[in-house]
């Protein structure tokens, strides 16, 4: 996340990329979601749904072309210094033009892809073979301002993403435990509402079980913030095939309550109150432009690299309206819990008590393994941000403080509140409209110009957006800075969840 240049790594197919990417997109944003449908309705909610999976689509198709704008002036730079080491060379050893070539043919093919596509002739300038990272792509196209605010941009996502991974996991523990015991049994989701100073455990309450849990979450995942730590590629298998159990099996079990007339639902069409929580979850939910270095570089064939994306998008849209219309239409309104999960751990709905469990506790799982991994890149950030050419941070300030002001803050506000829609909607609709809107119009337009200048005006990206007018980019831009004004009026004007 923190920028830089990396290896591709192993390629794969266009179909195995679409995988990939429905699987990062398809997160802990849509176990919210059902929630915030039921607040702002179904009519606005599915047409803001569809407006915000567009707008997504269109941002990504940005941040495709500013990766392959890095790449062509990675090349042309190395293309450029080799000239000049060639003329040094040439000038004080004598070397034959012969051997030059023939030395410079040899490297080219050294440092290729093994499972590259050779083609005849001279490879596209513009063709995306590097991991060009956000951080990377912002330093080569926006001034020092503009760096400086894409990080601190990233940075405030980054801590949002640790304080609802921080509260979602004590919420999950506090929810099945507490219900688990005593007369609580069987009774998360049958519509009873229990405030956070009911007991759980004789005389500790509900609010008590959940700070507790917190206290144990930091303590065992915390340290893993002051080392390096890597997602393994066995850890994305589990964790994508519990994702997928998960959510098949709440589909399942609610389409299956709604076929037998035990549906409890009777969603209102338009409530224009909840539309700030729906916004900031449904840009929360769409989130991968962060990623996209990562997913892209590795594909194959690149050709038709926009249509796989859209086809995506259009699978992820299909899939967000069936898990929430099925929630809105099972449960009633005021039912529905923040942790979608958490409304099949009772024995009215599921009477399988490994699958309540699984379900109640399927946040835990996935969460508690991405935690390390998401603290470890706002470290990363925060180093990155600071960092002054040739300077290096002492011991104290390298492996205490930084993870210090990385771990506290998420932990705090996870203390103070657990109300996991306003945290995903704050999130989104902030930090979340910056990565997802502002900065890949910002970088679409500045590696347009940046393109102009190095290669003329006649040249054309191959990746270039079909969002290609300069009306979009400013359609973009007006959108989100729209979207700051907003959110931050309608919290103004109504009475805070926090």
């Amino acid at each position: 996340m923190a920028g830089g240049i990396t290896d591709t790594g192993e390629l794969y197919s266009p179909y195995v990329g679409l995988v990939y990417m429905f699987n990062l997109i398809v997160g802990t944003g849509a176990l919210t979601m059902p929630k915030a449908f039921a607040t702002a309705g179904w009519l606005v909610s599915l047409v803001l749904l569809m407006f915000l999976g567009f707008m997504s689509y269109m941002t990504t198709t940005f941040v495709v072309e500013a990766m392959a704008a890095a790449n062509a002036q990675l090349r042309w730079k190395r293309m450029e210094k080799r000239k000049e080491d060639d003329e040094d060379e040439d000038s004080s050893s004598g070397v034959s033009d012969t051997d030059v070539l023939l030395q410079d043919g040899y490297e080219r093919a050294e440092t290729r892809p093994i499972l590259s596509v050779q083609r005849r002739g001279s490879p596209n300038i513009f063709e995306i073979t590097e991991r060009v990272e956000m951080g990377q792509m912002a330093s080569m196209f926006f001034n020092k301002v503009g760096v400086n605010l894409f990080y601190f941009c990233i940075i405030i996502y980054l801590y949002g993403d640790l304080a609802i991974y921080a509260a979602a996991v004590p919420v999950s523990l506090m929810q099945v435990t507490c219900s688990a015991t005593g007369n609580h049994s069987c009774s998360v989701g049958d519509g009873t509402k229990y405030n956070d100073t009911d007991k759980c455990w004789g005389p500790i309450r509900r609010i008590d079980a959940y700070r507790l849990y917190l206290a144990a979450f930091t303590l065992l995942l915390g340290p893993f913030t002051f080392f390096n730590v890597q997602k393994t590629k066995y850890l994305q298998i589990m964790t994508s095939l519990m994702r997928w159990i998960a959510f098949i099996l709440m589909i399942i079990l609610a389409l299956i309550r709604i076929s037998r007339g035990q549906a409890e639902g009777h969603p209102s069409m338009a409530q224009l109150s909840g539309i700030r929580n729906l916004f900031g979850v449904c840009v929360y939910s769409f989130m991968c432009q962060h990623s996209l270095p990562s997913l892209i570089t590795p594909i194959s064939k690149k050709k038709h690299v926009n249509k796989l994306v859209l086809l995506d998008y259009i699978l992820i849209l299909a899939f967000y309206s069936l898990l929430s219309f099925t929630a809105i239409y099972c449960f009633r309104n005021d039912t529905l819990m923040d942790m979608y999960t958490l409304n099949f751990t009772n024995c009215e709905i599921i009477n399988v008590a490994f699958i309540r469990y699984f379900l109640g506790l399927f946040p835990v799982f996935t969460i508690s393994t991405n935690f390390p991994i998401i603290a470890v890149t706002l470290r990363n950030n925060w180093k990155t941000l600071f960092h002054r050419e040739g300077g290096t941070y002492p011991w104290v300030v390298d492996r205490i403080v930084f993870p210090a002001i990385t771990l506290i803050p998420p932990v705090l506000v996870a203390f103070c509140t657990h109300d996991l829609e306003s945290l995903v909607g704050i999130t989104g609709a902030y930090a979340g409209n910056g990565i997802q809107y502002l900065i890949p119009a910002f970088l679409a337009y500045c590696s347009r110009k940046d393109t102009q200048l190095v290669f003329g005006s006649g040249t054309v990206n191959k990746h270039l957006s079909p969002f290609r007018h300069t009306f979009w980019i400013v359609f973009v831009l007006i959108w989100g800075f729209s979207c700051f004004v907003f959110v931050t009026a309608n919290i103004v004007l109504s009475e805070p969840k926090l």
